[in-house]
């Protein structure tokens, strides 16, 4: 099942690109956001990305920490981190284990072809560890994403 507006997120996200476990505790106080991402340095990720980093600091003034979720490696991760000089941490689900718990690891279509994968998706979790918002695969604006997020 999904997780939806008004869930409690689960306790352990996952680990990051340096093999560090990643706990929802570990934001206590803060506002998460929390958004599931396809594939590393691809264009439509990129652009996320960089829209997050752009928007770091006002994100964080606003109470806000960032978290990246893809299926790559953690070495992918670390490339894609120094590339674009990424300031917050990214889950390497390989298993696509927490996309599923969150419902965004999906059969997609692209020219007649039908895989899973990851259906950008961000959600808001609150200081208290409970999802407040989604924004779905449609809604996802990746060249102004941070702003997104900030209007909410």
């Amino acid at each position: 099942m999904a997780i939806q507006i008004g869930d409690k997120a689960p306790e352990i996200l996952g680990t990051d690109q340096g093999g560090k476990e990643i706990k929802l505790s570990d934001f206590k106080g803060k506002k998460l956001a929390l958004y599931f991402y396809p594939k590393d340095n691809t264009s439509g990720c990129t652009a996320e990305a960089c829209s997050l980093r752009d928007g770091y600091k006002e994100l964080q003034d606003a109470g806000y920490e960032v978290i990246g979720v893809s299926k790559d490696s953690a070495k992918s991760h670390q490339g894609f981190i120094a590339k674009q000089n990424l300031p917050f941490h990214l889950i390497a689900d390989t298993d696509a284990s927490l996309q599923e718990q969150f419902g965004v690891w999906a059969e997609k279509k692209m020219y007649g072809r039908t895989y899973m994968g990851t259906l950008r998706t961000t959600f808001i979790i609150n200081e208290n560890g409970v999802v407040t918002n989604i924004i779905g695969p449609k809604e996802v604006k990746t060249k102004d994403h941070a702003n997104q997020i900030l209007n909410l």
